[in-house]
């Protein structure tokens, strides 16, 4: 066991993505930037998911103007910024050319990024090669995601071995990507140590508390070796989101430790942060029924001791009292309870939040069950892909068609067909024949190569609208489409009628 652990902050990020469908505005974020960074976290996932899409479409925002404000109340310590990228599919929802990846990855460095977490929602290595490759040549420290999943193929040796690639393309870390919740202690225990065995560099733990299992985990990680955790700060921690650190941190000192961090200034973080929790109530399962402001001594000290010993002993029926444990405190320390569904439907945090918001927009909240029950069904015929962005998107979408029309795949979106085609990577296992047999057009081209192989260069030739103005502008456009173009739109024509007021004012003037 090490003598020190890192804790990561993703509170900004995947913490108000998983919690409040990624609503978080810009202002609220720095409201509490500084104090978090100040409570000396090395590193801060600020950027990257679903915060562009989500910034330009609910907020109003600017993601590029996002990051560069994070930026600059940062400061020297802008150096803790981390981003997510989907691999090939950038920060949206498909593969796109080469040119443009590279393009991005340039900007996002230019504009503030000194560390990028990338992974690809079908373990595809191909479709990381490129990211990887731009990543390095602009200067950014490059983690590499396994995106854990459970089937019939996902064993502990494909885990390893596409964390052998990942190393071999130039990774300078490797992540298990926990997403949905579903490593089960005993396996994160092998996976652990297998990897620990296997790379030569250093391993990170990103584990949601979805299933009542990435507190537990995090804990595991600390006791045999991981390197760095991913947490975040209550309210925004544990449920669909991840470890909170205010645990952590105990469990840490009650190992002995060192964790460099400034536990008062967490607490003050967790106040501001309570504030922004209630202003996004509206957006938030949870609100008003689970969370409210603790601080290390509110953790009943007797089961963190029981439950450090089960995690040290670490055979299977120790692990599953330590993991039953941990759940007991959380629900009794004010964190929401688990939930056992996610283990079949697979579903990561900020998707199960954004699914429960949109069927309750509808009126379809009664058919929640009904659809996470068919998630899995569509996942093993499309060739079992891990569920995130932008696979369980697509297959969650299905399956809510499915349920919804009652008549499966009598209504396909193009996606599911491009994930069928290959046009997103190389699935676990080929998908269904029957299905795509039922799906597909019989002249569809199956596609065997790196997808982005066959895409032309997007920014050579490319014609822009007139409301793109910058650099930023066209990535923006190309990669979020009408969505960003609205956007943009909006604000040029609002830049205008600014300008004539100013030139009004002028000529009153005179």
């Amino acid at each position: 066991m090490h003598h020190t652990i890192q804790f990561r902050d993703l509170t900004l990020r995947d913490g108000q993505q998983s919690l409040a469908a990624t609503r978080m505005t810009t202002e609220q974020a720095l409201r509490v930037l500084k104090t978090i960074s100040d409570a000396g976290f090395p590193y801060l996932e600020l950027w990257g998911g679903a915060t562009l899409d989500s910034a330009i479409r609910f907020l109003n925002e600017d993601p590029f103007e996002r990051l560069e404000a994070f930026q600059d109340v940062l400061g020297p310590d802008a150096f803790k910024i981390q981003a997510l990228l989907r691999g090939q599919n950038l920060f949206a929802y498909q593969p796109y050319p080469d040119d443009l990846v590279i393009a991005f990855v340039k900007q996002a460095a230019a504009s503030g990024v000194h560390v990028m977490r990338i992974f690809d929602a079908l373990n595809d290595w191909r479709n990381l090669q490129i990211p990887i490759l731009a990543c390095k040549a602009y200067g950014l420290e490059v983690e590499a995601a396994l995106s854990y999943t459970v089937s019939p193929v996902h064993t502990l040796e494909y885990y390893l071995q596409y964390a052998r690639k990942l190393e071999e393309e130039g990774a300078d870390r490797i992540a298990i990507k926990d997403m949905a919740g579903i490593l089960r202690p005993w396996d994160a225990l092998r996976m652990i140590e297998g990897l620990k065995a296997t790379l030569s560099i250093p391993i990170s733990l990103h584990s949601h508390d979805t299933a009542g299992v990435g507190t537990f985990n995090a804990l595991l990680g600390m006791l045999n070796g991981v390197d760095t955790i991913d947490t975040c700060i209550t309210p925004f921690a544990s449920g669909t989101s991840h470890p909170p650190v205010e645990l952590m941190i105990v469990f840490a000192e009650a190992l002995g430790l060192e964790h460099g961090l400034d536990k008062g200034l967490i607490l003050q973080a967790q106040k501001d942060l309570f504030t922004i929790f209630d202003e996004l109530a509206e957006t938030i399962p949870y609100h008003g029924r689970y969370y409210h402001p603790l601080s290390y001594d509110d953790f009943d000290r007797h089961i963190v001791e029981e439950i450090l010993m089960l995690a040290q002993e670490g055979n299977e029926d120790s692990l599953r009292q330590g993991m039953a444990l941990t759940r007991s405190l959380l629900l009794k320390s004010g964190y929401p309870p688990h939930d056992e569904r996610i283990f079949e439907s697979q579903i990561p945090g900020g998707m199960l939040t954004n699914l429960h918001n949109q069927l309750k927009e509808l009126g379809k909240l009664d058919i929640l069950d009904q659809v996470l029950e068919e998630v899995p069904r569509v996942r093993a015929r499309a060739g079992y892909p891990p569920l995130v962005t932008p696979t369980s998107q697509i297959v969650g979408s299905q399956a809510t068609y499915n349920v919804m029309t009652g008549e499966p795949y009598s209504f396909v979106s193009n996606e599911f067909k491009m994930l069928l085609r290959g046009e997103f990577g190389r699935t676990p296992v080929p998908p269904d024949t029957d299905l795509v047999a039922q799906v597909l057009d019989p002249n569809d081209d199956i596609l065997v190569y790196r997808p982005a192989a066959y895409l032309m260069p997007l920014l050579e030739d490319d014609e822009l609208p007139p409301f793109v103005h910058s650099q930023k502008d066209r990535l923006l456009h190309h990669m979020l489409g009408g969505a960003a173009d609205v956007f943009l739109q909006g604000r040029a024509q609002q830049s205008g009628e600014q300008l004539e007021k100013m030139i009004e004012d002028v000529v009153i003037g005179i």
